[in-house]
């Protein structure tokens, strides 16, 4: 997978983490630089580490799988990207909860967050692993999504203190239809194959 996509890859994934930023900032509207740093890392820490449990797991299975392999990475991306999207329009009471500087919120928010991220480790592992150290083919998508993520959680927890909830809906819905994209891309390039 290029660089390029990896990063629209990592920019569909750090949605969730986004939206829940501006949940945050809009909660924690006198949050300091350091609470809200907190708040990004671990968002970002799961987002990329659950990619690395999920590439490993598809490695494990890779072998069954390997000639439908497009198919299973289109079916993934596909269904996160439209969840996301379904996502975007339920009601924020649906989506509350409490402060997100407490451990246990904070932890339940970035590993629930981070789910999609596992199995887009999993197609990770179902795209490329043809190179003589193939374990470094998911440091750098790791890195990427990780990087990103807090990127855009720290954005998002601004985006809260001063904007409020319009845009993250929105964001969430740009990134599920990025996802979905990114799973027809695959597939396309190896049925033209």
């Amino acid at each position: 997978m290029d660089y390029v996509s990896i990063f629209f890859l990592a920019f569909g994934l750090s949605m969730d983490s986004f939206a829940v930023s501006i949940t945050s900032g809009l909660r924690l509207p006198d949050i300091k630089f350091g609470s809200a740093t907190i708040i990004a890392f671990s968002l970002a820490f799961f987002q990329g580490l659950l990619p690395f449990v999920g590439w490993m797991l598809g490695l494990s299975v890779m072998s069954y799988f390997r000639p439908i392999d497009h198919w299973i990475a289109f079916v993934l991306l596909a269904f996160l990207g439209v969840k996301m999207v379904i996502d975007s329009f339920k009601e924020e009471e649906d989506r509350q909860f409490s402060n997100p500087l407490n451990p246990g919120v904070l932890l339940t928010m970035s590993i629930a967050t981070s789910i999609d991220a596992l199995i887009v480790g999993m197609t990770l592992a179902f795209i490329d692993v043809t190179q003589e150290y193939y374990w470094l083919s998911i440091l750098i998508p790791v890195l990427i999504i990780g990087s990103v993520t807090f990127i855009m959680s720290m954005l998002g927890i601004l985006f809260g203190k001063k904007v409020g909830s319009k845009f993250g809906k929105k964001m969430e819905m740009l990134g599920g239809i990025v996802l979905f994209v990114i799973g027809a891309r695959i597939l396309i390039e190896h049925l033209i194959k």
